[in-house]
Formats: C-alpha cells, sequence, structure tokens
C-alpha cells in the first residue's frame, strides 16, 4: 500500500540567521572574533568589501578590543552574537566585566592626547543603534545595530 502525499503549505525562506561564538579575552581573540563574523555575513550575502562589510568590520573589532581590554576576567572568555533578521544586522559582544559601564548620559570624548576611550564614539557614530544591558548571569552585553542597505 503507498501513502497518500501529504500536502504541503509553501513556506517563506527564513529570514533570520544567527552565529555565535566563544573567544578567548586575548587580542587574538578579538582578532578572530571580527574575521570570524565577516566571514559569516559573506556567506549570508554581504560581500567583503562593501560599506556594510567595513562598517561591521570596525564594530565588531571595536566592541570586542573593548571586551578584552576592559572587560577581561581572568579564565572568562567573551561572546560574539551577530543576527541578520530580515535588513537588520544586530552585533552583541558580552564579556564577564559588569562594573566597567559607559556612563549613563553616554560617551564623552576624551582629552586631544588621551591613548584611549575613542572605542565607543566609533561605535555611536558608525552604528544606527547601540546600547549596554546587564547580562543574566554577570557581566554586560554591548549591543550595536546596523541598518543594512536593500
Amino acid at each position: 500500500m503507498t501513502p497518500l502525499p501529504i500536502a504541503v503549505a509553501p513556506q517563506a525562506p527564513a529570514t533570520a540567521s544567527a552565529f555565535t561564538q566563544r573567544f578567548s579575552s586575548t587580542p587574538r581573540g578579538a582578532r578572530l572574533a571580527r574575521r570570524l563574523a565577516l566571514h559569516q555575513l559573506d556567506a549570508w550575502g554581504v560581500p567583503h568589501g562593501t560599506t556594510a562589510s567595513d562598517t561591521v568590520a570596525v564594530l565588531v573589532a571595536e566592541l570586542a578590543a573593548n571586551a578584552v581590554t576592559h572587560g577581561r576576567v581572568p579564565g572568562r572568555d567573551f561572546e560574539l552574537v551577530v543576527r541578520l533578521t530580515g535588513r537588520t544586522l544586530r552585533i552583541e559582544v558580552s564579556d564577564a566585566r559588569g562594573e566597567r559601564r559607559p556612563p549613563a548620559g553616554g560617551v564623552t570624548e576624551p582629552a586631544p592626547l588621551a591613548e584611549e576611550g575613542r572605542g565607543l564614539l566609533l561605535v555611536g557614530a558608525l552604528a544606527d543603534r547601540w546600547e549596554v544591558l546587564d547580562r543574566a548571569r554577570v557581566g554586560k552585553t554591548v549591543v550595536a545595530e546596523l541598518d543594512l542597505p536593500l
């Protein structure tokens, strides 16, 4: 006896994709996070060398560098999550240190000769939206969103 064919309703293609990875809290881990994020974007149809890809490279590099430099807790990794939902790309970088946060009123411009303090200014200039969130267990997550062109 042959089974009856089952009618399957056509489904729209998935419009959400996610990439999640933990990295060592080292400069090498930060570089690897940037490279893998760009590789994943290319797989999702955002080619290397485009304005969107270059912008994501700077955003991931800055957020990962901040996690390694300011959010490092010995023996703890940082986590990168990149989500593509429709035309919105969301980058989340989580670290284990919650007490080092940008000031509540936003990031202030550093002194002209200061050696640090410009990373989140770049994030604010490049991202369409960004914020700092508490993590469920410990630490914080810095989120940056980018609206991709059609």
